[in-house]
């Protein structure tokens, strides 16, 4: 069984699938434990328009600014 966990309640769900869709509906922090592990966050960022997530956060990750300045 996998387990959606949210403001201490409990849903339990044959398949990640239907634990993940459930978490993604809820568009909250959830924890999902499934064999021995526990996936925990926010689900469900698909998709980025005009520089915001889908809950209206500013996107501002940036690929260069993480890996360094390029040496020549």
């Amino acid at each position: 069984m996998i387990e959606v966990i949210y403001n201490s309640e409990s849903t339990e769900f044959e398949d990640l699938t239907q634990a993940l869709a459930c978490a993604k509906a809820l568009g909250k922090f959830v924890t999902i434990r499934v064999a021995g592990m526990e996936l925990v966050g926010i689900f469900g960022v698909d998709s980025i328009k005009n520089g915001k997530c889908p809950d209206g956060v500013a996107y501002t990750w940036n690929k260069a600014s993480r890996i360094g300045r390029v040496k020549k």
